[in-house]
């Protein structure tokens, strides 16, 4: 049984990491080319949020119960986005910092290749 439960949530999470635009777009975002573009995603939580509200106040004015579930997806993928912004940033930092380290190192090697004396045998 547990083995069943193990195996149906992985093919949901392959299912909605590969067919999802939202999960697609995140991942571009997580790429090193892609970190400059989080700020600007979270702009797409908007829409998700004007979704969950127009659908919240259908449920208030007597709308189906299966709306819940629209709302429930709207706030999720609101959600991920506005963190996606923050946490981009702190990736990107962390990336140009090891670029930056990596440039120095190398430059510090060339230095020493340059001061070293030729040794004649």
């Amino acid at each position: 049984m547990f083995r069943f439960i193990w195996t149906l949530s992985v093919r949901t999470r392959d299912f909605l990491h590969r067919y999802m635009p939202s999960n697609r777009l995140l991942a571009a975002i997580r790429t090193r080319r892609g970190l400059k573009w989080g700020l600007p995603a979270m702009l797409v939580a908007a829409p998700y949020i004007l979704v969950a509200t127009i659908c919240s106040s259908l449920i208030a004015d007597g709308g189906p119960g299966w709306l819940h579930l629209v709302v429930l997806w709207g706030c999720w993928n609101a959600l991920k986005f506005i963190l996606m912004g923050p946490i981009s940033v702190v990736l990107l930092v962390r990336a140009r910092i090891r670029e930056a380290m990596i440039r120095r190192d190398q430059r510090r090697e060339a230095r020493a290749e340059d001061r070293e004396p030729l040794v004649l045998a």
